[in-house]
């Protein structure tokens, strides 16, 4: 078999964290001879190049590649992209991941959509990934109908020939943003670009250490001739004008707007700030016209004209405001519905602990920034806006798997409300969202684990997250239960994280917080009556559940097994099962068997209740912890053995006794 995809991987220095990356590539979905991996060693000096070795001596297809040190990425994925066989190139770093079927999906997407370039669906652990490219599958994508220029990192796949047609290659030697370079070229020349969303292929992880290349300092002056190579590549492939600005503004906004607002400028040395900032400048006035920066959101065009006009102090005033930006929401309902969780939020943006207002002046709503009147009419002079354009503000809710940092959106209903305070307004961001256990990882099931759910407010060129649930009224606490999901069935639990009561998903028993629901289970709650037994569950159910109980006999030992079932009652369910003939004169411990589709087998938990029988066969229902509990064996007595004498007495016995013969 021809090889499809050749994965090529830069090494330098990467210690145990490459394990999960070599992992990774060893599980892939597509057959061995259809893919192959090139580790190309940059002069590592751990022990890396003998794990190497090993690996390739083990595997056909996985090859390594030895060089001296180049200092930077760009060589060795040059390297790697030569001594490539396959049709497509993918780019992995080494201590990152990929999903076990992201090669066949993704290559399967790119020849079903004739493309040049695929990106898959990307998880960012500790680091930053886009997140509106991946909201919906893109067969068709380019720079002009969807936001790619947001990722500019290399870790997609592209086909061999192209790259090898237009000469595109990295650029070598120990500097920064070669990897903007390169994939900016080849979106500004593909046929086709698609991007999909419905796997996860990507996980890009820092490393706990944080010697990921990216996370190193920078030196501004290098960073930024570098950055302008960028600029060169769309200079070069595009004409003046709107497109020109739309790629142009993504470097105006991340790697200068952003680095000069906020907690992440009052977080640098001030030496070092104010060093970046000065480059920033340069490249600002020399390569970014009017029609860049008029593409920003309010907030943003603030701090791009206050760089124009060389006004630092007024940029680090402002970097104090909007350090004090945070967002914040109070959980209003929470509960299931047609198999899904309906969760009722309301949301806005506070600075300094109070609510952000905004003003309606001349017709137009404002944001009330931290500066005297005349410096606000000095920034709306220098052309950039400061409207509050609250009417764009929207709310989303999404789910994340803690464990891989997976990612989803959940559909929202929104409604914004305007409430009157001191001649201002705030803005309020009422959400209803709907998330279907089944359907929620793009349109597939959520994986067992624990997803935490966080809220994202847009508003204003303010886009911040939190977690949900830390604030809620006394009726969700109430309201929250779990529920059986799926085929085949598994719980979907939401509870509250310790200690900050945030809401987060337990899917298929990855905690044990469920026995904490049943736990609140009292013997005045259950009944047996003919051999029936009743037990009020905290479940919700729509349609009746089969279920397992268990049966422990706690003084002969014996278990048995039988058949129950979930059926709604009042605000939860109602367990009940029909019972075997009760041992007289001993007692039952009770256990509950919920389906687990991970394990193939119930998940038990121990009720807090059980059944003692009389030795008539009478039965009453008590504490678990009432029960009586086979007697233990009492220890076998220990043979004590004689003290010894002391060794002086021993030796002088013994020299008696020879005497005495």
């Amino acid at each position: 078999m021809s090889v499809k995809v050749s994965v090529v991987i830069p090494v330098y220095n990467p210690g145990p964290y490459i394990e999960d990356c070599i992992a990774s590539l060893l599980r892939q979905s597509l057959p061995d001879d259809a893919y192959e991996a090139i580790f190309v060693n940059d002069g590592s000096t751990d022990e890396t190049p003998a794990r190497l070795d090993r690996l390739a001596a083990e595997h056909p297809h996985m090859h390594v590649i030895h060089q001296e040190p180049s200092g930077w990425s760009g060589k060795p994925r040059n390297v790697g992209i030569a001594a490539a066989q396959g049709e497509f190139v993918m780019f992995v770093d080494n201590d990152d991941w990929l999903g076990d079927e992201a090669l066949e999906r993704m290559y399967e997407y790119g020849v079903a959509n004739d493309a040049d370039v695929i990106v898959g669906k990307m998880a960012g652990k500790g680091r930053p990934v886009p997140l509106e490219l991946f909201r919906v599958n893109r067969p068709r994508a380019s720079v002009e109908n969807a936001p790619l220029i947001d990722s500019l990192t290399p870790h997609k796949m592209f086909r061999k020939s192209f790259l090898d047609s237009n000469d595109i290659r990295f650029k070598e030697g120990r500097r920064r943003l070669e990897d903007h370079v390169f994939v900016a070229e080849t979106y500004l020349l593909a046929s086709n670009i698609a991007v999909l969303s419905d796997y996860l292929c990507y996980y890009h992880v820092k490393r706990e250490d944080a010697s990921n290349a990216g996370f190193q300092r920078f030196d501004p002056v290098g960073y930024f001739a570098n950055l302008r190579e960028a600029l060169d590549v769309v200079e070069r492939n595009t004409e003046p004008g709107a497109l020109r600005d739309k790629l142009y503004r993504r470097w105006l906004r991340n790697e200068m707007v952003e680095r000069l607002r906020g907690r992440r400028l009052l977080a640098l040395p001030e030496d070092y700030r104010r060093e970046l900032y000065d480059e920033i400048r340069k490249v600002v006035v020399e390569r970014m016209g009017p029609g860049v920066a008029a593409g920003l959101a309010p907030t943003q065009q603030i701090v791009a004209a206050l760089i124009v006009a060389d006004r630092f102090a007024d940029l680090e005033e402002l970097a104090r405001w909007e350090a004090e930006i945070k967002p914040t929401a109070w959980l209003e309902s929470l509960g299931w519905e047609a198999g899904a969780l309906t969760i009722g939020f309301t949301a806005e943006y506070e600075v300094d602990g109070t609510p952000i207002t905004f003003r309606t002046e001349d017709g137009e709503d404002r944001l009330g920034l931290p500066f005297p009147a005349e410096t606000v009419a000095e920034i709306r002079e220098l052309g950039a806006s400061t409207a509050a354009p609250v009417d764009r503000a929207k709310v989303d809710l999404v789910v994340r798997e803690r464990a891989t940092a997976a990612e989803f959106y959940q559909p929202v209903e929104l409604t914004r409300e305007r409430v009157a305070e001191d001649g201002a307004f705030r803005l309020l961001l009422h959400a209803e969202s709907v998330v279907d256990p089944e359907i929620a990882a793009n349109r597939a099931p959520l994986g067992p684990g624990i997803w935490d759910i966080h809220f994202r407010i847009s508003a204003c060129g303010w886009t911040k997250e939190a977690r949900l649930g830390a604030v809620r009224g006394e009726n969700v606490d109430a309201a929250r239960q779990g529920a059986l999901s799926g085929a085949p069935r598994r719980l979907v639990l939401p509870y509250w994280t310790e200690p900050h009561g945030n809401v987060s998903l337990d899917v298929d028993h990855a905690t044990s917080r469920f026995d904490r629901d049943v736990a609140e289970i009292t013997p005045a709650d259950v009944t047996y009556d003919a051999g029936t037994l009743a037990v009020p569950v905290r479940l919700h159910t729509a349609d009746p559940q089969d279920v397992r109980l268990r049966l422990t006999d706690t003084v002969a030992g014996g278990k048995t097994e039988t058949p129950a079932t979930l059926v709604a009652k009042g605000d939860g369910s109602l367990l009940t099962a029909e019972l075997p003939a009760p041992p007289t004169g001993r007692a039952w411990r009770l256990e509950l068997g919920l389906p687990s589709a991970k394990r193939g087998a119930p998940r038990w938990t121990a009720l807090p209740v059980g059944l003692k029988f009389t030795e008539d066969g009478a039965a009453t229902v008590v504490a678990a912890s009432a029960l009586p509990r086979k007697k233990k064996a009492a220890p076998a007595a220990a043979t004590v053995a004689p003290a010894k004498r002391p060794l002086l007495r021993r030796v002088l016995g013994r020299v008696r006794r020879s005497l005495s013969r």
